[in-house]
């Protein structure tokens, strides 16, 4: 009887040994499973990003137009002394600029901007981090809505920090609701990873058909996976969160209409100004299209290059980034429900 009590005691023991082996396993299989895979170790981190505010020392009038002009003599360009003396003392202009200026804590921007430099060049390690200055444009419609352009000469950035006033800003009054959504200061960031994701992203020959597009601006998010593993994804795509998880209920509804109505392997030029081009909403024509997201072929093809990828976790990302969007498309396995 003592032996039979001392193996049901061992007998349990083992049991929940066993037991609480799979609870654990479970859990560190789990965490496995949805560990980010962009999110890597960064060896060899580039330096402290250089930030020059270019509007805070051109709106300061301790500082002398001649030396200003000394230090930056490419900035001048065709303007006049005399215009940049009225400008430097315009009001409103120095009333925009200290707005937009005040909403940017540039110690984070730094610390943000070397983190994202760092992961460019862990995949292209080609790439040289620019020397960044911010400048106000005074809300310039064109300069606002694509705030960020490289002097590739001289590898300088520049970013229209009143691109960044943030949505609904009474100085926006003029421009379209739909711009403002990703006008904020978080999405400073992206947009500069956004403008380096694109020029990284080959141009294929001969890629005219609508599911070409969208795998093309799949990629484009890819990099943005990859470059800012931790910035939330409906930043990276220029939406509002009530925009991402529109796009991310009606995965299934939106490919259901690119099938059924066969633009997938359609040359339709009109496909990307429905899908593709920045606007308030897509254009299904159908009832739904004011509370659809915008530009929806571009998430679309996100997904599909994610699938792709989770589908491939071997290949390199320069070797996904030279393959074409049908052998994408097919390897990905695509098909929500």
């Amino acid at each position: 009887m003592l032996f039979e009590n001392l193996n049901v005691k061992i007998m349990k023991f083992f049991r929940s040994i066993s037991f609480s082996a799979i609870i654990v396993f479970s859990l560190f299989a789990c965490k496995k499973e949805n560990k980010n895979q962009w999110d890597v170790e960064i060896k060899n981190p580039v330096r402290k990003v250089q930030i020059t505010d270019l509007s805070g020392e051109f709106y300061n009038s301790s500082v002398n137009l001649e030396d200003f002009k000394k230090k930056y003599p490419w900035f001048q360009g065709s303007v006049s002394d005399e215009d940049y003396g009225d400008r430097r003392k315009d009001t409103m202009e120095i009333r925009i600029y200290k707005e937009a200026i005040s909403k940017i804590n540039q110690r984070k921007l730094q610390k943000d901007l070397t983190e994202l430099f760092s992961h460019i060049k862990n995949y292209f390690p080609k790439f040289q981090p620019p020397h960044v200055y911010l400048y106000s444009s005074v809300v310039d419609p064109p300069s606002v809505v694509d705030p960020i352009f490289l002097r590739e000469d001289r590898n300088m950035l520049f970013v229209d920090i009143t691109g960044f006033l943030g949505d609904g800003n009474h100085n926006y009054k003029n421009l379209d609701l739909y711009f403002q959504k990703s006008m904020n200061p978080e999405n400073m960031v992206p947009k500069i990873s956004a403008f380096y994701a694109a020029r990284l992203v080959p141009l294929l020959p001969d890629q005219q058909k609508f599911l070409d597009q969208m795998v093309y601006q799949g990629k484009i998010q890819i990099l943005q996976d990859a470059f800012l593993p931790n910035v939330a994804d409906h930043l990276k795509i220029n939406y509002s969160k009530a925009q991402y998880d529109w796009a991310v209920a009606n995965e299934a509804n939106i490919w259901n209409y690119f099938v059924e109505n066969d633009l997938l392997f359609s040359s339709d030029p009109d496909l990307a100004e429905r899908f593709i081009t920045p606007g308030p909403f897509s254009k299904f024509y159908t009832e739904v299209d004011r509370e659809s997201s915008p530009q929806i072929a571009i998430w679309t093809g996100w997904q599909i290059c994610k699938h792709y990828l989770k589908a491939h976790p071997e290949e390199k990302l320069q070797v996904f980034l030279k393959k074409n969007a049908t052998e994408i498309f097919n390897g990905s396995g695509y098909r929500p429900k």
